[in-house]
């Protein structure tokens, strides 16, 4: 399955990087067309309209991400010189300053001016940055997720066990009300945390978003499962295959579009979270999102090192939605099919 997956996301790079070159070959073939009368010049001109009003409505869409290149690059680090430059701003006057203060004293990448201590090395310098907090609580939190998402989801789909019923209206329930719980039980979490000496620790952080993603999230691949044939497994089954052997072989290569949009939700879980790490983890061991608030300044920000951070810390999210979102379309039509 992991050879299946590369395999896609090496097309998705290679479909991508020809994207110009099948442009190219389709305006030429519309000339074509209409100098051999097999298209009319009206129905070109609806196509030619449609896809400028498209592109004017990504670029409507796409401008508050411009916008905040522009400041990133144009604001430098200063605060004030974002209402200055304007929507707007002269190219000339781009540099890289917020992203050389991202890379070098932000915390982002490494801990802030670790450069001045000669005893600290780079790898004892990120394992204090925000970025390492942060994944030292999302690599956990997929695994704990998955590992319990999957079986659960499968048994759901395929088997039939005492209690079944209850417990799927169960996660129904949580699916609705189970994101704000932490949050309500915010000082029932915190006292249980600290009369088990779990305060400031990534595992069980991570063991507390795990526990708020799996109910909705083994729903949705349920769902998805429900519409893979059981015919698939039963001819496995006649082969001598075990239970264990067709959810590996069978039903997890076709659910790939659902384990996508799982995937992505249970890592947002995780790396966009904020209000529960202030109060679970200590200062040192805050994630990207809090290192991205601590900007914000009660008199001034600054504007130029706030999107360059912003930018940074939005990446990995869009990185893997562009390479899951062929599963990710299909995931979320397909698992919205059955109850």
């Amino acid at each position: 399955m992991s050879k299946s997956i590369l395999g896609d996301l090496k097309d998705d790079i290679v479909h991508g990087a020809k994207a110009p070159i099948r442009a190219g070959r389709e305006v030429i073939g519309t000339i074509r067309a209409l100098r051999d009368g097999r298209a009319s010049y009206r129905e070109v001109g609806l196509t030619a309209g449609a896809t400028l009003g498209a592109i004017v409505l990504l670029l409507i869409i796409l401008f508050p991400l411009y916008y905040m290149i522009n400041v990133a690059l144009a604001a430098g680090t200063g605060a004030a010189s974002l209402y200055e430059e304007g929507f707007f701003a002269s190219p000339t006057e781009y540099n890289l300053a917020a992203f050389e203060w991202l890379w070098y004293d932000s915390g982002f990448f490494f801990r802030p001016n670790y450069q001045e201590a000669p005893t600290v090395g780079m790898w004892e310098a990120f394992t204090g940055s925000f970025l390492a907090n942060s994944l030292q609580l999302v690599i956990p939190t997929v695994v704990f997720s998955m590992i319990l998402i999957i079986p659960a989801a499968y048994a759901f789909s395929r088997r039939e066990f005492k209690g079944r019923k209850p417990l799927l209206y169960g996660y129904v329930l949580l699916t609705q009300v189970g994101g704000g719980i932490s949050i309500a039980a915010l000082i029932a979490i915190y006292v249980v945390f600290n009369q088990l000496g779990l305060l400031n620790s990534f595992l069980a952080v991570s063991a507390l978003y795990a526990a708020g993603a799996i109910p909705f999230n083994t729903w949705l691949l349920k769902t998805f499962m429900d519409n893979i044939p059981e015919s698939y497994e039963e001819a496995a089954i006649m082969d001598g295959a075990s239970r264990w052997r067709v959810m590996w072989e069978i039903v997890l290569p076709l659910s790939k579009p659902g384990l996508a949009v799982v995937l992505i939700f249970v890592f947002l879980a995780g790396w966009n979270e904020f209000i529960l790490v202030q109060i679970l983890l200590s200062a040192d061991n805050h994630p990207l999102s809090v290192g991205l608030y601590r900007l914000i300044d009660e008199f001034s920000t600054p504007w130029g090192q706030f999107s360059a951070f912003a930018l940074v810390y939005a990446l990995p999210v869009a990185l893997i939605y562009f390479f899951s979102q062929r599963y990710v379309e299909s995931g979320l039509s397909f698992g919205g099919m059955e109850g």
